[in-house]
């Protein structure tokens, strides 16, 4: 019975955290380029049941196998879905958006509070000038070209499939655009930024760059609000077990314990 009251317990605590990453997708599901996460679930680790004081076998010194058991899951993982999102049409020249390729970003510098820079990668190609010129992201920070910071001189320019940039008939600079062959190993550092750990590993980019588009975010609403009402019924069974279990215990404890 105690073991009920942990099973259905945990559950509750799991589902918690799966709301949590489906809460959110269901947040982001309008910002740009925004790559919603998923849960895998396992079991958390069997344990093997045995029978005790056996009558049938009391010649037995050792108590008898009956088999493996769960006494509840986990989450083993939470990942990342890189699959591309819809295209939107924008016809704003500071927009760019990759097509053909779910595993290539765009590459933004990001100050670390030192006087240096970092740099993250996004999808989000929703981009602008700021005051000196530069190319940077709605958040202010500077998108990379192949020589550095993107200098233009206002917004009349033009970019083709590989990301070159043209201005006044002259190459300004390629915009730099990153692949990477295992994207599971990217990290979210928030403010719709990835950033790269020790295993990614660097590919070939396949794709083209387009101007004037933005890509959406892969969130589907109506996938994710069935998956959240999912998650409640499941979250509410869990609760009236619990319920369930505790007025047994009580009857146990008061009643049969009184006889």
């Amino acid at each position: 019975m105690i073991r009920g009251l942990y099973t259905s317990g945990y559950g509750m605590i799991t589902l918690n955290r799966k709301m949590d990453v489906v809460s959110n997708n269901l947040a982001n599901v309008n910002t740009n380029g925004f790559k919603k996460d998923g849960v895998v679930f396992e079991e958390f680790s069997e344990v093997l049941a045995k029978r005790l004081y056996d009558n049938a076998n009391r010649h037995l010194n050792t108590p008898q196998d009956i088999g493996d058991m769960a006494l509840f899951n986990d989450i083993a993982e939470v990942y990342t879905d890189f699959t591309q999102g819809s295209l939107e049409n924008t016809n704003l020249n500071t927009d760019f958006a990759i097509n053909g390729d779910d595993y290539a970003f765009f590459a933004v510098a990001v100050p670390d509070g030192e006087g240096n820079y970092r740099e993250f990668y996004t999808r989000d190609g929703s981009f602008k000038l700021d005051d000196q010129g530069r190319l940077v992201t709605r958040s202010g920070f500077v998108v990379m070209g192949e020589n550095g910071a993107i200098y233009l001189e206002g917004t009349e320019f033009n970019v083709n499939s590989n990301g070159q940039i043209f201005q006044n008939g002259e190459l300004v600079d390629t915009l730099r655009i990153r692949k990477f062959e295992n994207p599971e190993t990217l990290r979210k550092f928030g403010m719709n930024l990835l950033a790269v750990t020790d295993e990614t590993q660097e590919g070939v980019f396949n794709g083209s760059v387009l101007q004037g588009f933005i890509e959406r975010s892969n969130v589907d609403a109506v996938r994710e609000m069935v998956d959240m009402i999912t998650i409640l019924r499941s979250y509410e069974a869990n609760q009236k077990m619990i319920q369930y279990q505790d007025s047994t215990l009580d009857k146990a404890v008061n009643d049969i314990g009184r006889v």
